[in-house]
Formats: structure tokens, C-alpha cells, sequence
């Protein structure tokens, strides 16, 4: 099924005009007006594409904002922040810690028809998540075998023990199933699946429109009797910040997730009674704005010079100036709202130029005839609007300490690629996600042997052994007490060799139009399947 253009826009249209009539024509039951509604169109803000739609093939929000109502995760996270059931039921992991099962649940179908087993659970993780995913190589590097001796019984085999806790956080993001019957026998990356994904969520894919739109429609044989309420969602891809602001203040978009705003907007959008603005339902995602060296190029392979870069960027004036109080200078890869893992201190490169001069100098990098040491090429991944302007304050903040910086921006695809599959860049700037446990999102920055052209992951031709023993002893240890202890050292190790910089600890801001209910109730929402919201 496909809905043409014209289709489409009538639709967003009518929402438009809907949303510019009186909240309400008549007097009613405060409780029958607050009660969920079945039917409706969803429209979502879409400000960057991937051009692909398989979380088992691509971790990341940017992909989840639509896929996770097409294709399901094993589990999800629940109000309180703690594990959920969804394609799986129940869990048990065996004392040593080297087995988990998962019971899974009966009677679910792909949106093709063909029956959700056993089979699909061993594909995905063998064959896609241990091997291509882009967080799901380290976390699954010691998976050996998944059994399945009934349809509905996937065991986890691993050769060293995987922690019950950090497995089960970690499938809420890294435990998206695909249909085995449409990946095996094919190359899993160029799938045409990819695109145009089937999955056993609440909505199934209709259309995508490259640039333009993405639409699914309501499952009317999902395994949840009764949901989801709303009948259609509809992502429009909208790259220009005022065209987006403007769509979501006539009504054409209801929600803007993941800071794809402009901040001004969204501080501006605060003060609106037409939207909530907030941090609620993104607390699973606390991020940074990172800083990326390819350890490549000779300069940046000297760790005085990192340090240098460092001690030359004011963080906490790039914090206050342009992110408009939704930010501070991190003092690691462990942002301080992880009770489990924040090992507390600070960073151990505070802003000062004098320093940073003295450290180029000792390097061997003096300044030349023009006051130039050398030239460094950065590019952006534009995942949002501070990312960019995160690229110029480094740039203005390295030429004052002698390092000349060209800015190259490109699309999200062919920033993804370039960075971290042709290795073709001295500097690269965008976000990391911490998800709850180090070892989910974020060991995977520091640790080699990721397959090349994973994103988000070791691609600056740097290792070490003893990080990389490190991260794999932390991520086996079952005694939480000792992986708390074994990440503080990490983190300071990390500080001291710097590989890459995690230079400020932020969370997500949504703004959502308050026509839309249930949302943001769990903590990675804008992730979750929204089977429960409603107009």
C-alpha cells in the first residue's frame, strides 16, 4: 500500500486545520476527554536521514525514531527504568553467567503473516548483531551459540560470563529482530529490507520517500489486542530548522524529538502552552558532544598534542553561551546521572591556552612564519544544531593556539561513511549516547576490532592492549562492586590517553505538542514503539 503526495498532505492538512480550532466545542467528562482515542494521524519531524531502517543493522536514535514501531526489541525499558517484556517474556540466567534464556512470546506474526520464532532470535544475534551491528560486536564478542530448542526458547551461549543486567539494558536498544526468512542467503547489508522494513511492531512500513516522508500504518494483528491507538505516523523530513519550528507551531508536525531544533526555538517554545518541552522520557539517553582524533595522522597520534586541543576549547563558555543551560563540561565518558558507574572527580584538562601552547611546543610543533603549527581538516556529523556550531568553537578556539582548521560538512549518510569507513578525516565532531551501562554504547568508542565502517565506534586507528583487556574484564564481571571499580579505572585511563573527548555530558530535549497523550512516559520514549499514544 502507498499513499500519494497529495494523499499525504491533506492529511497533515486536516491536522493543521484541526489543531487551529478550539481545544474544545462543547463541555465534557474531564476523564472522557483526557481518555486515550483510537484513530488519527501522528505527524513527526524528521531533521536527517541514515537511508536505512534496520536497528539491527544501525544502532542509533536517529534510526529508532521510526523503526521502533515497525520492528520490535526483545525488551524495552518500563517507567521505573528497569527491563520490560516485549517479543520476550522472561529471562534466567544461569549462576556462572555464561548462559541466558529467554522464553518468547507465542502467537506473534511478522506483518508479512509468517510466524515470530525461535530461528529469527538466533539469525539476528549470530549473524547480525555479533557481526554488523554497530554496538552489538563488543557486546556480543564472547556470544558463541544461540540455541533454540523449541520455537519459543532462545538460549545464549557465551564463553565468558555476560551479565544479566548489562545484557537485558543493553537488548533495549541493541535487540531489534528482523525476519530471518527475509535476511538469510542475503547480503544483510544491501537488503532491500533495509528500506522497507517488516517487522511484528504496531504500525507496519507503507511508503518511503527519500528526503520527503516516511509513513506507517496502523498493525490491525498486533499481538497487543486493542493497540495501537493512533491509525498512521507520518515522518517528514524536514532539514531546515525554521521550516520545522514553523510545521510544528501551524500544526503540520506534532513532535520534535532529540534535539533536531534549533535551541533558540526550543528555549523560545518553552514559553508556548501549546507544547511541553522537555527532558522527560529521554533520562535512558544522557549524550555528549564528542570530539574525534584519527590517530593517523601524526600530530594527532601524540597524545601531548591531544591534550593540547583540549586544554585550548573553554567547554564551560561553549556551555553557557550556546546550549542554553542544557549542558556542562563532562568529566568523562560516565555522565554523573549513571548512580551505577559515575566515578566522580573532574576533568583533568581545564581550559587554558598557556598550557596548551607549552604542550604543541614540547611536541616539536612550533608556530611558523605565519603563526601556523600545522592545518587540521574537521568534519561534523549533523546531529543537530550545535554540532555545528561545537565545529566552529573549535575552530576558533585551536587557530588561537596555532592550529588552522577547514570545516567539512556533509550529510549524515556521507559523514557516517567518510568518518568511519573511508578513515578520510583529521577531526570529527557529533554525539555520543550513554545508555545506562558503559559497556551498551560506549566501550565501543575505546576498544578495537570493530568491523570497519561500524559508526560510533573505534574507527581512528588506535589501540591498546591493555584498554582493550580492560573493557572486556569489565564487561564479564558479574559482582557490580568490582565493574564500578574496573570502569573507574577505565575512565581514568581514558583521561590519561584520550583518544577521543567526551567534552560535554547533556540529555535530550523533546517538544511536543500537547495534542498527543501517553507520551514520554517511559524513559527512552522517542525510541520506544508508542503503541499506547494517542490524539
Amino acid at each position: 500500500m502507498s499513499l500519494s503526495r497529495r494523499s499525504l498532505f491533506a492529511s497533515v492538512s486536516a491536522l493543521a486545520a484541526a489543531a487551529a480550532l478550539p481545544r474544545f466545542a462543547f463541555a465534557a467528562d474531564a476523564a472522557a476527554i483526557d481518555a486515550p482515542k483510537a484513530g488519527g494521524a501522528v505527524s513527526v519531524h524528521l531533521a536527517a536521514e541514515q537511508r536505512i531502517l534496520n536497528p539491527a543493522l544501525r544502532a542509533s536514535t536517529g534510526v529508532y525514531i521510526v523503526t521502533s514501531k515497525i520492528i520490535e526489541s526483545l525488551v524495552d525499558l518500563g517507567a521505573d527504568g528497569k527491563p520490560v517484556p516485549v517479543l520476550a517474556t522472561s529471562w534466567e540466567a544461569a549462576p556462572d553467567g555464561k548462559t541466558i534464556t529467554f522464553k518468547l512470546r507465542e502467537g506473534v506474526t511478522w506483518h508479512d503473516g509468517k510466524p515470530f520464532t525461535s530461528a529469527d532470535v538466533q539469525y539476528n544475534a549470530l549473524e547480525l548483531w555479533k557481526k554488523h551491528l554497530n554496538y552489538g560486536t563488543q557486546l556480543h564478542l564472547s556470544l558463541e551459540a544461540v540455541d533454540t530448542p523449541d520455537a519459543h526458547t532462545a538460549i545464549f551461549r557465551y564463553s565468558r560470563p555476560m551479565p544479566e543486567g548489562l545484557l537485558l539494558r543493553a537488548l533495549a536498544d541493541l535487540g531489534y529482530v528482523v525476519p530471518r526468512h527475509l535476511f538469510e542467503g542475503t547480503n544483510p547489508l544491501e537488503n532491500p529490507a533495509n528500506t522497507a522494513p517488516i517487522g511484528t511492531g504496531p504500525f507496519r512500513f507503507v511508503e518511503y520517500q527519500r528526503g520527503q516522508y516516511i509513513i506507517a500504518e496502523r498493525n490491525p494483528t498486533y499481538w497487543r489486542k486493542g493497540f495501537p491507538y493512533a491509525d498512521r505516523i507520518v515522518w517528514r523530513v524536514i532539514s531546515d530548522k525554521s521550516a520545522a519550528v514553523a510545521a510544528l507551531e501551524t500544526g503540520q508536525v506534532q513532535l520534535s524529538a532529540y534535539n533536531q531544533l534549533a535551541l533558540a526555538d526550543i528555549d523560545r517554545l518553552r514559553k508556548d502552552a501549546r507544547f511541553e518541552v522537555s527532558a522527560r522520557g529521554n533520562e535512558a539517553n544522557a549524550f555528549n558532544n564528542t570530539l574525534e582524533f584519527n590517530h593517523r595522522r601524526k600530530e594527532l597520534a601524540d597524545v601531548q598534542v591531544r591534550r593540547a586541543i583540549a586544554h585550548a576549547i573553554d567547554v564551560d563558555f561553549f556551555a553557557e553561551n550556546f546550549l542554553y543551560g542544557t549542558g556542562k563540561r563532562a568529566t568523562g565518558f560516565i555522565p554523573s546521572n549513571s548512580t551505577a558507574f559515575y566515578p566522580g572527580g573532574s576533568f583533568p584538562y581545564p581550559y587554558d591556552t598557556k598550557t596548551a601552547e607549552k604542550l604543541l611546543d614540547q611536541a616539536g610543533y612550533k608556530r611558523g612564519s605565519d603563526g601556523t603549527r600545522f592545518s587540521l581538516k574537521l568534519l561534523l556529523v549533523p546531529n543537530g544544531e550545535d554540532v555545528g556550531q561545537f565545529a566552529t568553537f573549535i575552530q576558533q578556539s585551536l587557530a588561537d593556539v596555532g592550529i588552522a582548521v577547514e570545516i567539512v560538512q556533509l550529510d549524515m549518510a556521507a559523514a557516517l561513511s567518510t568518518i568511519y569507513k573511508e578513515w578520510n578525516f583529521d577531526l570529527a565532531t557529533g554525539w555520543h549516547q550513554y545508555r545506562g551501562d558503559p559497556a551498551v554504547s560506549t566501550t565501543v568508542w575505546f576498544r578495537s576490532g570493530s568491523p570497519k565502517g561500524s559508526p560510533w565506534t573505534n574507527q581512528h586507528g588506535w589501540q591498546s592492549d591493555s584498554i582493550d583487556t580492560l573493557i572486556d574484564t569489565a564487561a564479564s564481571e558479574v559482582d557490580p562492586v568490582k565493574r564500578r571499580a574496573l570502569y573507574a579505572q577505565l575512565v581514568d585511563d581514558i583521561n590519561r590517553d584520550l583518544p577521543i573527548w567526551f567534552a560535554t555530558e547533556r540529555q535530550f530535549v523533546s517538544v511536543t505538542n500537547k495534542t498527543l497523550k501517553n507520551h514520554h512516559n517511559t524513559p527512552r520514549w522517542p525510541s520506544s514503539s508508542w503503541y499506547d499514544l494517542s490524539l
